[in-house]
C-alpha cells in the first residue's frame, strides 16, 4: 500500500487549517486539525450538525489518552486491549483539543484507529485528528465511497484517493462510556 501522495497532500489540508474526506478504520470520515476550533467549527457546518452532537479525536496509540483526558482510569489500557473491533470511548475530562471538541458536560470522545492510512496519518501530523461520519447530519453514513453526498465531497479540501474504490460496506464503530468511576456504559454496541 502507497498512499504516500494522499498523506503528504492531507498534511498540508491539516496544517493550513482545512478539512479532509478520508478513508478510516471504520467509515469514511471528514477530518482536520482536532486542536483548531476554527477548522472544527468548519465540519460543523459543512455537516449542518449541532455542535451539541460530538466528533470523534483519532490517536494513534492509546498511551496518548492522558495527554487529552484529565481522569484517566489505568484500566481503561487493559479494556481497550481486549476490544478487537474499532471502538470509540467517550471519557469524562476531554482537554488539550481545540474547545469545541469538548462536549458541554466535558467528555471527549477518543478511538485508537489501526487502520494502516489512518496510523501513517495522525504520526505523520504529530496531533490527534478528527473523525466524523461523511454524511450532512440526519442522514445514514455512508457505507462505500461512492455513497457519500455530493455536498461533503465539495465541502472539503482534499479528498483521499486510498480506498476509494473497496466494495465491502463499512459500518461506524461501537461507542462506550468510560465513566469517572471505571464503570462503562454501551452506548452502541
Amino acid at each position: 500500500m502507497n498512499f504516500s501522495d494522499d498523506i503528504a497532500a492531507c498534511l498540508d489540508v491539516l496544517h493550513n487549517g482545512g478539512l479532509i474526506l478520508y478513508p478510516t478504520d471504520t467509515i469514511w470520515g471528514i477530518g482536520c486539525d482536532a486542536s483548531n476550533a476554527e477548522a472544527v467549527a468548519s465540519i460543523y457546518r459543512l455537516k449542518k450538525r449541532s455542535d451539541e452532537k460530538s466528533m470523534i479525536v483519532l490517536l494513534a496509540d492509546e498511551q496518548e489518552i492522558p495527554r487529552y483526558v484529565s481522569q484517566t482510569n489505568v484500566q481503561v489500557f487493559d479494556y481497550i486491549k481486549g476490544v478487537h473491533h474499532p471502538t470509540t470511548f467517550i471519557y469524562e475530562g476531554g482537554k488539550g483539543v481545540a474547545q469545541n471538541m469538548i462536549q458541554q458536560d466535558g467528555t471527549i470522545a477518543i478511538r485508537i484507529c489501526k487502520d494502516p492510512f489512518c496510523l501513517a496519518l495522525i504520526e505523520a501530523f504529530g496531533k490527534p485528528i478528527v473523525s466524523t461520519s461523511a454524511n450532512i447530519s440526519g442522514y445514514p453514513p455512508p457505507a462505500l465511497f461512492e455513497d457519500i453526498d455530493l455536498v461533503i465531497k465539495n465541502g472539503v479540501d482534499y479528498i483521499v484517493k486510498h480506498r476509494q474504490d473497496d466494495i465491502n460496506p463499512s459500518l461506524p464503530s461501537s461507542i462506550i462510556k468510560w465513566n469517572a468511576d471505571g464503570t462503562v456504559t454501551v452506548i452502541r454496541p
